[in-house]
């Protein structure tokens, strides 16, 4: 898995715009996106739209919950993934 950073365009509400994100990040917005039944400019709008910081940050953030979502764990939002807590012994 490439860990390079690219910078990508697209066009929102006529405008072109651009972010940098990951391969890694991009290939989930990709698979996103076709899970939805959707361009990516699409998806990039209506995540572009809710967004509170940079667009890049808001896409990253966007594939983590989709991702989260999709794995259906309960876990503690302030622990880190990977580091669920192990059952009190009884």
């Amino acid at each position: 898995m490439s860990s390079d950073v690219r910078k990508r365009s697209v066009t929102i509400a006529g405008h072109r715009t651009s972010f940098s994100l990951e391969d890694a990040f991009w290939s989930e917005l990709q698979g996103i996106a076709t899970r939805r039944d959707m361009a990516i400019a699409e998806l990039v709008a209506e995540v572009d739209e809710g967004r509170d910081g940079n667009l890049s940050s808001a896409l990253r953030l966007y594939v983590l919950a989709d991702l989260q979502g999709r794995l259906g764990r309960d876990r503690d939002p302030d622990m880190p993934s990977g580091h669920e807590e192990a059952p009190e012994d009884q």
